[in-house]
């Protein structure tokens, strides 16, 4: 059920997710989150900035309300999911600009002066590293 990942900061994305609120896939019969997957990897392969952030994919992180839907994760720090992107790659870069961010800061919360617009109103939860507690 479990398959090995990278344990460093990484963009886990839902690639099974809907392509919008009201649409499973496409017109071309893809789903919202594999070009969102599709999107995010392509950016972080041409982009060096990006190199410190992972991009893994599984199937269905169990918020299909939240259509295009990823996780934020990294050791010791808090995590956050996020939802309801457009699968396209002004999405996928403010996801990773935001995931930079999130990277080198101490605990993974960065000031809100240094979102990028693209991540407001998008996060959805947020949950505490293994053994700790927000304050």
């Amino acid at each position: 059920m479990l398959k090995s990942a990278g344990s460093g900061p990484a963009v886990v994305v839902c690639n099974t997710c809907r392509h919008s609120a009201t649409e499973r896939e496409d017109a071309d019969g893809r789903r919202g989150g594999t070009r969102l997957a599709d999107a995010l990897q392509h950016i972080r392969a041409t982009e060096p900035q990006y190199q410190g952030v992972e991009v893994q994919q599984m199937p269905c992180l169990f918020a299909c309300k939240d259509f295009c839907t990823i996780h934020l994760r990294a050791p010791g720090k808090v995590g956050y999911v996020l939802g309801r992107f457009a699968p396209n790659e002004e999405a996928a870069r403010a996801i990773l600009d935001y995931a930079v961010r999130y990277a080198d800061s101490a605990h993974g919360q960065v000031p809100y002066k240094q979102w990028p617009d693209g991540v407001k109103g998008h996060f959805i939860t947020r949950t505490p590293p293994e053994g700790y507690l927000v304050e």
